[in-house]
């Protein structure tokens, strides 16, 4: 199975069309206003609509966090996105309301067990994104996840694996989970919002090989 590879926190034309040459499959952008990642919808929308144009195959992710389900409607549509990635404490109504345009992220803490209801997964791909869970924060912790949970749930729906994911550790991640797709944000930076081109190829080379 080929792991897709997702690039979050994109914040220009030159780090998307950079993690576009270096293989990527999916660009997430992010619209919770604390991280150093967030970019406006206006801004968004004038990557994406290059990116549209030139790279159709490629999908674009919008991150939210706690934000009402009109308000993400409408950052899709203005920002030219695909999907929600829901990453906050939304509610399971929240990925129904917005189906099948929509999907959950799921932070486990490193004792946590496999979640035996699932209420939020989605009808799209990814079903689901499993995080670390670190108190107070909503991602991009550099905190790796609970592979062993996430493991679990990858045998029975489409997970994209986040957390803590770096070049090192791409390949022993896509062995250990055998996930659906990879997402990594700061594991490939050189500074917070500001994609490194050489971190983003070695990881998805990393990713690519363990296949």
């Amino acid at each position: 199975m080929r792991t897709h590879i997702k690039i979050c926190g994109i914040t220009s034309l030159k780090d998307a069309l950079a993690a576009i040459g270096a293989g990527a499959d999916l660009l997430g952008f992010n619209f919770y206003p604390p991280s150093p990642r967030s970019l406006s919808a206006p801004a968004c929308r004038g990557i994406t609509s290059v990116l549209q144009k030139d790279f159709p195959h490629i999908l674009l992710v919008g991150v939210f966090v706690n934000s009402p389900t009109p308000q993400v409607r409408a950052v899709l549509q203005t920002a030219g996105l695909h999907l929600a990635q829901l990453h906050g404490d939304e509610p399971p109504q929240a990925v129904s309301e917005l189906a099948p345009l929509a999907f959950k992220a799921l932070r486990l803490s490193a004792s946590a067990s496999q979640p035996e209801h699932l209420p939020f997964l989605a009808d799209c791909l990814p079903a689901l994104l499993v995080d670390s869970s670190v108190p107070g924060v909503y991602g991009g912790s550099g905190a790796v996840a609970n592979w062993q949970a996430a493991a679990a749930l990858a045998r029975q729906h489409s997970i994209l694996l986040a957390g803590g994911l770096t070049p090192q550790n791409a390949a022993e991640a896509v062995r250990w989970v055998q996930p659906w797709g990879l997402d990594v944000a700061s594991g490939v930076e050189a500074s917070p919002g500001v994609k490194d081109p050489h971190k983003m190829r070695d990881f998805i080379q990393a990713a690519r090989a363990a296949d």
